[in-house]
């Protein structure tokens, strides 16, 4: 349990750190995009919203790089995590990377926090103690094979179905993706439970595991609509989003069919303070300060005010 719960505390500190750097990588891209001579198309969809283009320039800075390789690191030490602890427990405790994003922005972003965002975040960290104090051994993990081909039907459903809803709501689509890329993530974290072939280890059936194929789905369209979201909208907001997506709905499959439990008579403990961690995570959304206070956005140019969507794009 020890070991299970440090891996998923490293795991959710790269990822914090990760999304920061992203966002920091983004922001800076667009800012040199909205202000470099001629790019007045191609930037944006047509509703708002940042191009494919444009996503792979943000993902070209350093910063995005080194924040896209956290994120690797952190993948591997949550999917150890996954085998490690009860879903509801190891998905929330990564999830509390919303912390570390929400710390680090001040620095790197420029946000200052209120006392309602500080107060949510120590809500989740309380949360993650009682959590902690609830869990008891993660289940088997071992599902029919026809589980994992409805896991990799519903993870291209919904990365694909996202992605395509993401670009058309364009600008507004922000909590949206990161609640997407937070199911994805979700996804990824039961894939990882239920693969087959890896204890003990055996390639050719773990080749042959549509639920490999769901993680790689999974954590590839998770990666897009999360870097689209740090793209469009408030990071703090964003991530709060993924908290969701990642934490709800695998911690009721790890416990409904994966066979995860609490210790004999403290289910109520693991209820409440998995209650407290998603609804603190919701509520550092709720109460997220605009982010444009602290960045230097660029004054807008004769050519920006005449087109509303790169206008817009800049502004987020």
């Amino acid at each position: 349990m020890l070991i299970g719960l440090l891996t998923a505390v490293a795991a959710s500190i790269c990822y914090g750190t990760g999304s920061v750097l992203q966002a920091v990588g983004s922001r800076k891209s667009a800012r040199r995009e909205a202000t470099a001579a001629g790019h007045t198309t191609g930037q944006v969809t047509a509703h708002g919203g940042p191009s494919l283009s444009s996503t792979a320039q943000a993902a070209m800075t350093w910063e995005f790089i080194v924040g896209t390789v956290l994120d690797f690191v952190g993948f591997g030490l949550g999917a150890l995590a996954a085998r490690l602890l009860p879903l509801f427990l190891s998905q929330t405790v990564i999830s509390a990377n919303l912390v570390i994003t929400a710390v680090l922005s001040v620095k790197l972003l420029g946000i200052r926090l209120t006392r309602a965002e500080w107060t949510s975040i120590a809500v989740v960290c309380s949360a993650l103690v009682l959590l902690a104090s609830a869990a008891s051994s993660e289940g088997s993990g071992h599902t029919p094979i026809t589980t994992h081909w409805w896991l990799l039907t519903i993870s291209l459903l919904l990365m694909a179905g996202g992605t395509v809803l993401v670009r058309l709501l364009g600008a507004r689509a922000a909590i949206l993706a990161g609640l997407l890329s937070g199911l994805g993530f979700g996804a990824l974290g039961v894939g990882v439970r239920v693969l087959n072939g890896i204890d003990p280890f055996d390639l050719a059936t773990l080749l042959t595991d549509p639920a490999l194929y769901a993680i790689l789905v999974a954590g590839i369209g998770g990666m897009y609509l999360h870097t689209v979201a740090l793209q469009i909208g408030s990071v703090n907001g964003a991530t709060a989003a993924l908290v969701v997506g990642e934490t709800v709905l695998p911690g009721m499959i790890g416990v409904w069919w994966l066979g995860d439990a609490s210790r004999p008579g403290f289910a109520w403990l693991a209820v409440t303070g998995f209650v407290l961690a998603v609804s603190g995570a919701v509520a550092v959304a709720w109460f997220g300060a605009p982010e444009n206070a602290g960045e230097d956005v660029p004054a807008p140019t004769d050519t920006s005010t005449q087109n509303p969507a790169l206008t817009q794009n800049r502004a987020s």
